[in-house]
């Protein structure tokens, strides 16, 4: 079977998405999900493009990934100084990751209107700045910014873009769609056309091959006319060997080529490799997870993904696909992490919940009522607006107290947050009071925080941590707020996410109510009752 190499540029292309804003933690957490999933290169950012990117790069090289690469993106050097002066180039070089993807304009229309140097010029620093890196890296992949647009206005000068990146000892020629207009017959034209040239060899050989033909090439493709998946299948079909995407189709204007969409049609419709059988059942959980991290609704009719994706309503539907699912289903839901759901009665749910307590290290009986109690459980909490794709720890909480191996930590008497503002100009005062017993002994303090949440939050832990010093390592890292119900204004339902860590370990825990604090609070407690039971 022919191999791909999936390469997710979800926390760069993805990021420049509208409304999308993610943290360094978010980035982190992304990183870490896209290395379990199995994902062969992650696209960090932009060093020294801003200072969330730097971070995330600083941080990132404590990160020990499983399957991945860390990739860092930059472009080509300015034209007015050398590759090793360029700040832009050091930044790259400070990243200290393994793997650089370097941008670099192909159509001449670019570099006239956009570089404002000569063609001659632009060549000679695509091939400066990959040697020079290439040098100084494991690998180096050449982004060949807009080049379908490019070859179809010069030819002859796109390819010489190409070679000179080749000349440079680029590992992969990415294939751009920049602008996401070419349809799919026009990229496997194109590709074609590269082979009949002989600027591209289908069975690269040692020897009676150009270095343009010995060389790798890759698809990037922007879903600016729809075709973004297309584009990157045709590719493939046609000897491409990498596929850059990002996790649910986010990116700039319309976003990039859907890996949730890429991935399983390589995998199961055209047999291709590029990931395990088991990384492809945590399709929908790699989805779900970053929509959540990400603060975005989830598309129910995503293909594969989607709630909807697998749900039957019709009534000769219905009627088909309870005797053979294969009459209505195109796969089975399992084999991408979904199911099946029938909206007049939804029968899905226990298999996931069954799979999540082999995750927790629950040992349970498939057949018994507690697995049957927390599937409707689940489905009433669903409905009110909890959702757990990212809040793990408040599932594996709701199981545990389902099989009775919960205890309670702490009795609640009562809480109070007062937020004050003396005066216009200054910024509001917060200050939470709260009381409450552990094992019978009362305990009553207050602090300030950073708003409502925060004092909340440092009142909690400050009633807790001489009960149970182990909380002094807990840190709130990351905090989102989503209204549920729209239309009804500042009484809407709320859903709070919580991200919480400590030295070793990470955990998202959740609350949903009409008021944001009590929300908060919900998720608060679970976030730390879930650190005192893991000790």
């Amino acid at each position: 079977m022919r191999k791909i190499e999936l390469y997710d540029t979800t926390l760069r292309d993805g990021a420049q998405s509208e409304e999308i804003s993610f943290s360094v933690e978010d980035k982190l957490r992304i990183a870490r999900k896209l290395d379990d999933f199995g994902i062969h290169y992650i696209e960090g950012g932009w060093p020294g493009a801003n200072p969330r990117d730097a971070e995330f790069f600083e941080k990132a090289k404590k990160l020990k990934f499983q399957s991945a690469r860390l990739a860092a993106f930059g472009a080509t050097h300015r034209a007015s100084l050398k590759v090793g002066e360029d700040p832009s180039i050091k930044a790259l070089l400070a990243s200290k990751t393994p793997v650089f993807t370097i941008v670099g304009k192909t159509w001449d229309f670019h570099v006239k209107e956009a570089l404002r140097i000569s063609n001659q010029t632009n060549l000679e620093i695509i091939f400066n700045t990959i040697a020079y890196l290439k040098k100084r890296a494991e690998k180096v992949f050449f982004d060949a910014e807009h080049f379908f647009d490019g070859y179809r206005a010069n030819p002859e000068y796109a390819v010489k873009a190409l070679e000179a990146a080749v000349s440079g000892g680029a590992d992969c020629l990415v294939l751009c769609d920049s602008n996401g207009g070419t349809l799919p017959h026009e990229i496997g034209r194109i590709i074609k056309e590269l082979y009949g040239r002989g600027h591209l060899a289908p069975t690269a050989q040692a020897n009676g091959c150009s270095p343009l033909q010995r060389t790798s090439f890759g698809i990037h493709a922007h879903n600016d006319s729809e075709c973004a998946v297309a584009n990157s299948l045709i590719a493939v079909e046609h000897g491409a060997i990498q596929v850059q995407g990002t996790i649910n189709g986010l990116g700039e204007r319309c976003g990039n080529a859907n890996l949730m969409s890429v991935i399983p049609n390589l995998k199961i419709k055209m047999k291709v490799n590029c990931i395990s059988d088991g990384n492809l059942k945590k399709l929908k959980d790699v989805s779900r997870f970053v929509t959540e991290i990400a603060n975005l609704r989830h598309f129910r009719r995503q293909p594969y993904v989607g709630e909807s994706a697998f749900a039957h309503k019709g009534g000769i539907h219905v009627s088909a696909i309870l005797r053979h699912p294969e009459t209505y289903e195109h796969i089975r839901p399992d084999v991408v992490g979904n199911q099946q759901r029938v909206l007049i009665s939804d029968l899905g749910g226990k298999g996931n919940i069954i799979k999540k307590a082999k995750e927790f290290n629950l040992r349970v009986d498939p057949d018994s009522p507690e697995i049957t109690h927390i599937a409707k459980q689940m489905k009433e909490l669903e409905n009110q607006g909890f959702q757990f794709e990212g809040a793990e720890a408040s599932f594996e909480l709701l199981m545990k107290k389902t099989f009775k191996l919960h205890r309670k930590f702490f009795e609640l008497t009562g809480f109070r947050v007062i937020v004050e503002k003396r005066s216009e100009g200054e910024e509001c005062l917060s200050e939470a009071t709260i009381m409450l017993k552990v094992d019978g002994k009362p305990e009553h303090t207050a602090a300030t925080g950073h708003g409502p949440v925060n004092a909340l939050d440092a009142a909690l832990r400050k009633a807790l941590e001489k009960f149970y010093p182990q909380l002094k390592k807990v840190r709130l890292l990351d905090y989102k707020v989503r209204v549920l119900t729209a239309g009804t204004g500042t009484a809407a339902k709320v859903r709070v996410l919580i991200e919480s860590g400590d030295d070793v370990h990470k955990w998202g825990t959740v609350g949903v109510s009409e008021n944001i604090i009590e929300a908060s609070w919900q998720a608060l407690v679970d976030s730390i009752e879930y650190k005192l039971l893991r000790g």
